[in-house]
């Protein structure tokens, strides 16, 4: 996984407006919807190292803005420090290179922790799911985008398809890179559905666990609470 993000890094967020046409913005709006980050919060998004999630958070807090980034993968998070200081998001953003599964970060560390399409990526989602749980201050907010199982079949089978065939195709064009495509596909379809991600996250130690899904299950927004 970490050569496959060494590998993208550069075409990262092209690669992602191209291969959803765009709606990966709105996906991720409405993330930052349903967080509602307020100011003076804490707020830990983990593999978001080139910052999508981080900026919108950011964004929203205003002046008294607390977002820590932390990723794997240090050329994600290369790439994340360029684009917030293009932005001039610098104040109120840390840069950390740590692991999903064992956070360095000490126990009731954040209000809210948000993981955008990096938790399929995870070897053990189990273990990340209860670092999650352990670096929230109770009463934290834990929420999860990501690939989904797609609820309509005749939809399915052509979103399937679209991620067998065109994906490296795509990534060959782009970031000169098709097997790193291909991985997204299998990643995809190795995910688990909706209804048993939701019962890992209970299993964490999560509660009001619920998901949303999105274009039709294409994408499914998770959340859960520290209590």
């Amino acid at each position: 996984v970490r050569r496959v993000f060494e590998s993208v890094a550069p075409r990262y967020d092209l690669m992602n407006d191209l291969m959803s046409g765009g709606v990966h913005r709105l996906w991720k709006n409405a993330l930052i919807d349903v967080a509602n980050p307020r100011a003076g919060e804490r707020f830990l998004d983990v593999a978001g190292g080139t910052g999508d999630i981080a900026f919108r958070i950011a964004r929203k807090q205003g002046a008294q803005a607390d977002v820590t980034v932390c990723d794997i993968n240090a050329a994600m998070l290369e790439v994340g420090r360029d684009r917030a200081v293009d932005r001039g998001l610098v104040a109120g953003l840390t840069w950390t290179t740590g692991d999903a599964e064992k956070l360095p970060f000490p126990d009731h560390s954040f209000d809210g922790y948000t993981i955008a399409f990096g938790l399929r990526n995870v070897t053990d989602i189990d273990a990340a799911l209860r670092e999650a749980w352990r670096v929230l201050k109770p009463g934290g907010r834990f929420f999860c985008l990501e690939f989904s199982k797609v609820t309509s079949a005749p939809l399915a089978r052509a979103y399937d398809a679209y991620s067998e065939r065109a994906l490296p195709l795509l990534g060959r064009a782009v970031a000169g890179d098709a097997e790193s495509y291909r991985y997204l596909h299998e990643s995809i379809r190795r995910f688990p559905p909706q209804h048993e991600l939701a019962r890992r996250m209970k299993a964490a130690g999560f509660a009001r666990v619920g998901w949303r899904n999105m274009t039709l299950g294409v994408v499914a927004l998770h959340s859960g609470w520290r209590v």
